[in-house]
């Protein structure tokens, strides 16, 4: 997915690494959003380490024609405020006139592309993630695998898993992950034990 600090720009193939997220927890009813394609777009944005904040059914945009309900706002590590529309959106979206119309309520306004969403493993690593959003990590566990990441530099899953002792292994590092206190590739593969954790310093 194209770094979030250059939505202007077009979408970038490189691949980019993850530890997330301060969204509300996903919503676990399918009607909560317009589209499974919406959907998809807010797992994906809700483990990128570009977003620092992301709400669902923002404030709507005037038109010539009528008034555009965007799928999400959402606001860039930098600061920038943008609202976003996912790509099943294509055919019904005016962009010029969206573009416009964000700028004059100090936002930008972008259609994300499929490929940002569809391409490599992004999507399943991010749905795999969010099923445990909110699991709570005991304080042992957490400092017991910060403390060997600070000795080794970083570890495979399945040496991370070996670490945890008090709650479910598996749910304890997701849980690290989406904090941002640890970080593994997302795009390359899906996510295994051979998978390098490493930590984040703030």
């Amino acid at each position: 997915m194209a770094s979030y600090n250059h939505l202007h720009d077009d979408c970038s193939n490189s691949r980019h690494s993850v530890g997330t997220s301060n969204q509300s927890p996903l919503p676990r009813s399918p009607q909560a959003f317009r589209s499974r394609t919406a959907r998809d777009l807010w797992c994906v944005l809700s483990v990128n380490p570009d977003v620092a904040s992301l709400i669902r059914n923002p404030l709507s945009l005037s038109t010539q024609g009528a008034p555009h309900a965007p799928d999400f706002a959402m606001v860039d590590i930098e600061g920038n405020s943008w609202l976003l529309d996912a790509p099943d959106r294509a055919s019904q979206v005016d962009l010029a006139a969206l573009q416009l119309s964000a700028g004059e309520v100090d936002h930008r306004y972008r259609l994300v592309g499929h490929a940002e969403i569809y391409d490599g493993f992004l999507l399943q690593n991010a749905r795999d993630l969010l099923r445990y959003q909110g699991h709570r990590v005991p304080l042992g566990d957490r400092v017991r695998l910060l403390a060997c990441l600070d000795e080794h530099g970083s570890l495979t899953l399945s040496e991370c898993l070996q670490i945890i002792r008090e709650t479910q292994p598996v749910a304890a590092v997701a849980s690290l992950i989406l904090q941002r206190l640890l970080v593994v590739e997302l795009d390359s593969a899906l996510i295994g034990p051979e998978t390098l954790v490493r930590r984040i310093r703030t």
